[in-house]
């Protein structure tokens, strides 16, 4: 939370205030009261007997605008999970520089290895741990090991 501060205070004021209006108002029109509100203000529209070209417009206007205030909260949103994707890689590549019994040539290998390569050494890391659970009799623990291999490597 501390470093969401300071990258929010290094951020130009203008930078700041739009930030606040776009999830504002991001927010205000994901509400589905602002949808039937809108559906209702162009019945009403229609029903006044304006032209269709005024509304036309206002609602071109609206929906670029509401795209661009989106695409801004999902920029900051990727930027965070970057952020900590980073960190987390930083800290797994510690534990396993730490770790004796870990291989050293898994450090860094999201940059380094395509997926299919990764997929590989997934395929033996499990087969390390079946190695492992057969040598110390431990079956249930080489199964739950395995089975959070095979969550990792799925995304799940």
């Amino acid at each position: 939370m501390a470093v969401e501060k300071v990258r929010e205070r290094t951020k130009n004021v203008f930078v700041r205030a739009g930030d606040r209006v776009s999830d504002w108002t991001s927010r205000l029109f994901a509400h589905p009261a602002m949808q039937i509100g809108v559906i209702i203000f162009c019945v009403a529209w229609f029903g006044f007997g304006l032209h269709a070209d005024g509304l036309t417009a206002a609602l071109s206007v609206l929906a670029i605008t509401l795209t661009q205030m989106v695409l801004n909260g999902q920029y900051d949103r990727e930027a965070e999970a970057h952020r900590r994707d980073v960190a987390m890689h930083a800290k797994l590549d510690e534990l396993i520089k730490a770790t004796n019994r870990a291989r050293d040539e898994m450090v860094g290998i999201e940059e380094d290895l395509d997926e299919e390569q990764i997929q590989e050494l997934r395929e033996e890391a499990k087969e390390l741990v079946e190695a492992a659970a057969r040598r110390t009799n431990d079956v249930a623990d080489g199964e739950k090991a395995k089975r959070a291999i095979e969550r990792v490597g799925d995304g799940k």
